[in-house]
């Protein structure tokens, strides 16, 4: 949620068209419930841009090779310990357009999803070893994105949007280097 929230005040045009989006959903209720999320496709985009740009581990679990193989002329022997790296293949230029860019629009309308299916986007790993919780903690995510943007509007706490620190501290997880702090203030429809 902190590199979302991070990208957002980043990318006020980004946040804008998806509080549209979310604030036409709501209508005139006061909340977003996980039964409206199977509308929002341009807030899963968002998530999924986030997540190709910081994956949560950057590097996947190891995993051992079971047999003899070879790629791109690598000879890989059984046995071997191997690490993916889902932060590499997020940026990857061979397979994104400005990898570096925050661009959710790249996800609307397409099937690369972050469950593991498509292996250009892997933030979670994929297979049998995927991560378990991904079922249980995408939605919670959705709905707390969702209603943050609902209910306000943000901007950076100080300076200009565009100057924010998204350096990146690496570990077995991706964390932001300096704190996401941000001003939220009430939107004018949550307040009647």
């Amino acid at each position: 949620m902190n590199w979302v929230m991070s990208e957002l005040i980043r990318n006020p045009q980004v946040m804008k068209k998806l509080q549209e989006q979310i604030r036409s959903i709501a209508g005139s209720r006061s909340l977003i419930h996980e039964e409206d999320l199977t509308e929002m496709a341009y807030l899963k985009a968002v998530i999924k841009e986030a997540l190709r740009l910081h994956p949560p581990g950057p590097l996947l679990v190891p995993r051992e090779v079971i047999q003899d193989t070879t790629i791109r002329g690598y000879h890989i022997p059984c046995g071997a310990i191997v690490l993916v790296n889902a932060w590499a293949i997020g940026r990857d230029p061979k397979v994104w357009d400005n990898p570096n860019d925050f661009r959710p629009d790249r996800f609307l309308g397409s099937h690369v999803d972050y469950k593991g299916s498509d292996f250009k986007l892997i933030p979670f790993g994929g297979g049998r070893r995927a991560c378990p919780g991904i079922g249980f903690a995408m939605p919670i995510v959705e709905v707390a994105i969702a209603n943050l943007l609902l209910k306000f509007d943000w901007l950076p706490d100080v300076g200009k949007a565009e100057d924010m620190n998204m350096d990146e501290v690496f570990g077995l997880t991706l964390s932001k280097k300096t704190t996401l702090y941000a001003v939220a203030t009430p939107h004018f429809d949550q307040l009647k």
